[in-house]
């Protein structure tokens, strides 16, 4: 195993892992469930389902890459919640949404030159790690 590799799963992992803890044990879920209505993506009950739904995601798959549990699955299930996150924020931006990201319960408003800046940071790690994943095992073959 490559050492960087390593430490960029366990780092990225552990954010995740922050990211999901922080929104089910600290500011809660009826917290960010505001936090997604305000993005005015979907309508309630759904913002209640994506709010329950999302940081056990972010836990699992930052615990799996922490781990090295299942890493392709676990690479690909952050890459996907960083690219509803992605869609989700550039919603808000094109809206002109006074809103907070509801990342980590806080109140300041999204800066948004700045989460893309952080977006494109986790797609470039992310696609590092599936191609070193990919160098190491090989792709699989469906028989």
């Amino acid at each position: 195993m490559n050492p960087a590799a390593l430490i960029a799963r366990v780092l990225i992992g552990t954010w995740f892992v922050y990211s999901g803890g922080l929104k089910i044990f600290g500011t809660g879920l009826d917290r960010f469930t505001r936090d997604v209505a305000n993005y005015q993506l979907v309508k309630a009950p759904w913002d209640a389902v994506a709010a329950y739904s999302v940081p056990w995601l972010e836990l699992i798959a930052g615990l799996c890459l922490m781990l090295g549990i299942l890493r392709r699955g676990a690479i690909m299930t952050v890459a996907g919640l960083v690219g509803v996150f992605s869609i989700s924020v550039g919603w808000a931006w094109f809206k002109g949404l006074d809103i907070s990201c509801g990342c980590h319960g806080g109140e300041a408003p999204i800066q948004y030159w700045a989460k893309a800046a952080e977006f494109t940071g986790y797609f470039l790690l992310l696609g590092w790690l599936w191609a070193r994943e990919n160098v190491l095992t090989g792709p699989k073959s469906r028989p």
